[in-house]
């Protein structure tokens, strides 16, 4: 009998959030999820035998980066975190947050996102000399607005859920190709997650967007990163772990594939 494919030791789950109402919510939020601990995560986290893990400040929070960098503290060495500032943040401020395990500073383009797109580029100028990089959830569909200054800042960029297209496009879609026009750059990396942020059930497979996963991993490997985005904020009926690991073997079906995406692509870009 052939043992089932199993995640590789070093495996790293490169977004999730904690949620605690202990916590202020921002004025600008829309979303306000039930609790998920840090003790939660670290079941499923169990489950998938992963080792590492990257909390990403959620809308929630707006600049208020405690809850996260509270869990950091908790996951130890193993972790890193993606926080939100803007342009006024003080060098000794990125410093200490540096010191604390935080590697991007986080842009959430839609509804209840605290950062403007005005303060990309000076925020991306303010934390590339610490090594940080830009993650950015937008509707990947608007991304033909933004290219050129994306592919101008002073830092990768990290783009969150497939591009997060919505709805949903194909690889062969002139939107899509902007995406891949920016992963062309060498600075562009892609958490392959939340399919069904672009609205695709899993009826089919999350298709198209693991057609676009495919295309992506084709394209450029070494710049993959992948994610369960746990606890799926929003999401009435969210995947379990064995959906979660079904779908990434799906789209990471050779050993020589999880190894490099799970593993190798988040220790370089997070400092593992």
């Amino acid at each position: 009998m052939t043992a089932e494919p199993t995640f590789p030791a070093g495996s790293c789950d490169t977004h999730i959030h904690i949620y605690d109402d202990r916590y202020p919510t921002a004025p600008t939020t829309v979303l306000r999820p039930p609790n998920a601990s840090v003790d939660e995560y670290r079941a499923m986290h169990a489950e998938l035998s992963l080792d590492r893990v990257v909390l990403v400040q959620p809308s929630t929070y707006g600049f208020d980066n405690e809850c996260q960098l509270s869990a950091l503290s908790a996951f130890g060495r193993d972790a890193r975190a993606v926080v939100v500032i803007d342009d006024a943040a003080a060098d000794a401020e990125v410093s200490r947050l540096t010191g604390l395990g935080a590697r991007g500073a986080r842009f959430h383009m839609l509804p209840g996102g605290a950062v403007p797109w005005a303060m990309l580029t000076p925020v991306a100028h303010r934390v590339a000399s610490f090594g940080w990089h830009i993650q950015l959830q937008l509707n990947g569909r608007t991304l033909g607005d933004h290219l050129d200054e994306l592919v101008r800042l002073p830092t990768d960029v990290v783009v969150d859920h497939v591009g997060r297209f919505m709805p949903a496009v194909e690889p062969e879609s002139a939107e899509f190709g902007l995406l891949l026009r920016l992963i062309d750059t060498g600075r562009c990396w892609v958490k392959l997650s939340a399919p069904y942020e672009s609205g695709i059930d899993d009826s089919h497979r999350y298709d198209p967007v693991s057609r676009c996963v495919r295309r992506l991993i084709e394209r450029a490997p070494e710049r993959m990163l992948w994610a369960t985005n746990w606890p799926h904020p929003g999401q009435p009926s969210p995947p379990g772990p064995d959906d979660l690991r079904r779908l990434a073997l799906e789209w990471m079906p050779s050993a020589a594939l999880r190894q490099q995406i799970l593993v190798e692509n988040p220790a370089a870009l997070y400092g593992f």
